[in-house]
């Protein structure tokens, strides 16, 4: 289970959501909505555990595996090596099943750094399913992806959740996903400013 209750984030200095309460089950994803900056990022990062929240409760069953707006792929590695290295990582014997869910298995010997726009993006979701975790946090996951591999992303997510997984995306696109939508917009902090414990000292 993952369980956000009465979270506030921000960033910079500046206050972007409060109070954001949201709980997943095994098979459960829920779609994050909301215009830009209004702290989908900042939200995911501190489900992920990458950043710390101003306040609020998060509860997780299980591992996670975070895949940010940078692919965060290794250019010198090829995607073999890529998906392997995580492989390692993790203990997981996935490497393949991830090659094939993403079409990627033609392009096993090819660098990193010399693949597209669209095939970077897609040796970054297929680490998702090489880590083997129950949880996949995913911030904008289908940039760069045309129609044909918006759907590969779509099925992946769906068996993910057939074996009891969960997942949690932001998106401005219609993935057709069968999942949740939160709109963020009802949590978008009135008051901005962070006041911090410096600054008062300074007053």
């Amino acid at each position: 289970m993952l369980e956000v209750a009465n979270l506030s984030v921000g960033r910079g200095g500046i206050s972007l959501l409060n109070n954001v309460s949201f709980s997943l089950k095994a098979g459960q994803g829920l779609v994050l909505r909301g215009p830009n900056g209004i702290g989908k990022t900042s939200l995911l990062r501190s489900v992920a555990g990458l950043q710390r929240p101003l306040c609020g409760d998060i509860s997780l069953d299980g591992s996670i595996a975070y895949a940010a707006h940078v692919d965060g792929n290794k250019g010198q590695l090829t995607v073999r090596e890529n998906l392997n290295f995580w492989a390692d990582v993790y203990g997981s014997e996935m490497m393949e099943v991830a090659l094939i869910a993403f079409k990627l298995h033609d392009l096993g010997q090819r660098p990193a750094a010399n693949l597209s726009a669209g095939q970077q993006r897609r040796l970054s979701l297929a680490r998702m399913l090489v880590t083997g975790c129950k949880v996949w946090v995913m911030d904008e996951p289908t940039v760069s992806l045309d129609q044909e591999n918006t759907a590969l992303f779509r099925v992946a997510v769906e068996r993910h959740l057939q074996l009891g997984g969960i997942a949690l995306l932001s998106s401005h696109s219609e993935l057709e996903l069968n999942t949740e939508t939160l709109d963020l917009v009802q949590f978008r902090a009135s008051q901005r400013i962070i006041v911090s414990a410096f600054d008062k000292a300074l007053e």
